[in-house]
């Protein structure tokens, strides 16, 4: 566990925002997912348990407010958790492009779970939901993460 404190700061920092954004000011879908970004932060910060953990805590939160399908949302963030937790095992280094690809997929990711455990009345076409609707979400997510851990240096560490 790395536990860095600015990095722990900006995860609280960026749950907060989100329900501050997405109902505190009703923005839903304009807002960025900033619950899957603060998730793909913590999963490199812990364990792969740990990481799950969390996923099904933010989930649960979200499903909170999804009536017709809930649970997708634990499901899906629960796996992205432990995911994205196995990618510090695999990948080494924090890159600039990596941290911009795994920002995109890992939100891609959880949006093509969340369909899959969607029942068929509620799903949108793959074609207008994943491809179009998701890839632009997962880019925006991807921006705003690369910014919000810029600003707040929680990903890089300070040169010596």
């Amino acid at each position: 566990m790395r536990g860095s404190l600015r990095v722990w700061f900006t995860i609280v920092l960026l749950v907060f925002l989100h329900f501050l954004l997405h109902l505190g000011f009703g923005f839903g879908d304009v807002a960025p997912d900033l619950l899957t970004i603060s998730l793909l932060l913590a999963a490199r910060e812990v364990g792969m348990g740990t990481a799950a953990g969390i996923g099904f805590l933010f989930g649960l939160l979200l499903d909170a407010f999804s009536i017709l399908a809930f649970g997708a949302n634990t499901v899906a963030m629960a796996a992205l958790g432990a995911a994205g937790a196995r990618t510090r095992d695999l990948f080494v280094g924090d890159s600039f492009f990596f941290v911009v690809f795994y920002l995109f997929l890992g939100k891609w990711a959880k949006d093509l779970l969340h369909w899959l455990l969607v029942g068929e009345g509620l799903r949108e076409p793959f074609f207008q939901a994943l491809l179009v609707q998701s890839s632009l979400n997962a880019a925006y997510v991807a921006v705003v993460g690369v910014l919000a851990v810029t600003i707040t240096n929680a990903w890089w560490e300070s040169p010596r």
